[in-house]
């Protein structure tokens, strides 16, 4: 599992907070200092809180839960985006979509809606629509690929979610607590962290420190994920030996017996012969 280093978070600028008159004091144990009007984060403690997260996530990912990412703010959007993807999990970079948790069957239909038009491109269905009805169909498929189709394969509710800016996601961490879902956010000075499961103390407007924080995250994840196949692998094999168990000592037995036929049969075809020598010998006298 990938390490954070605490000059490269120095480097990113995940040390910085917020303006000290708009902290949060819930976050007071996450703040080293304050320079200049503004505090700064305990970069140690960011260090300790993104192990413990990876650790949480990588077993996550070792029980084959899935994980949804979220962060619709213009500097996470495309680190989240590219990270999801590295490790096949779900992910929200558009508007928040009300009630995707607490209401996720009717996600579920629109999510499935795309895929129906899908089917009528493929079957032809499409194609005897009249121009504006191809038009109508084509906006509303684009419509939901960009806030839908990111999480098209996600069939059940995710185990956690992973959060950017949790005042900025606060309807989201609101549904995933209503749910019982842990919620794993980086939060910065402003924000309040009682909501959040595991809460990682950084600077949530800098891309790099967000990139560098989500690159320990998805290693470990990518880890449990290697480490499900391996296990899985393993089991199969073992799966096959037990059943191939009963298999083999039935070919042993039917050997034997085919052994013992061959003997018995040698045996016989002696004293067949021994049988005729003597009868032979008997007719010559």
């Amino acid at each position: 599992m990938a390490k954070l280093e605490f000059d490269q978070l120095l480097d990113a600028g995940a040390h910085f907070g917020h303006l000290k008159r708009k902290w949060n004091p819930a976050m007071a144990p996450y703040i080293f200092m304050e320079r200049n009007g503004i505090h700064i984060i305990d970069l140690y403690k960011t260090i300790a809180k993104t192990e413990e997260a990876a650790a949480a996530m990588k077993q996550m990912a070792k029980s084959g839960k899935k994980i949804l990412f979220v962060a619709t703010k213009k500097q996470a959007k495309p680190v989240i985006e590219e990270r999801a993807q590295s490790v096949n999990m779900p992910y929200v970079i558009e508007r928040w979509p009300g009630g995707m948790l607490t209401n996720f069957p009717t996600i579920r239909k629109a999510v499935k809606k795309m895929g129906s038009i899908d089917k009528m491109i493929k079957d032809g269905t499409f194609d005897t629509l009249s121009k504006r009805e191809k038009l109508q169909v084509t906006r509303q498929r684009a419509k939901l690929e960009k806030n839908l189709g990111s999480i098209q394969d996600l069939t059940r509710l995710p185990s956690a979610i992973f959060v950017v800016d949790v005042m900025k996601e606060q309807i989201a961490v609101r549904e995933a607590e209503r749910l019982g879902i842990p919620v794993f956010a980086i939060v910065d000075t402003n924000s309040n962290p009682s909501n959040v499961d595991f809460v990682i103390p950084a600077n949530d407007d800098a891309a790099k420190a967000i990139d560098l924080i989500l690159g320990v995250l998805c290693d470990a994840i990518k880890e449990g994920l290697e480490e499900r196949k391996i296990e899985k692998a393993d089991a199969a094999a073992a799966e096959d030996q037990s059943e191939d168990a009963p298999q083999r000592r039935e070919r042993k037995t039917k050997a034997a017996k085919k052994e013992r036929v061959k003997k018995e049969d040698s045996e016989a075809m002696k004293a067949a012969v021994v049988s005729k020598f003597a009868k032979d010998a008997e007719v010559d006298e």
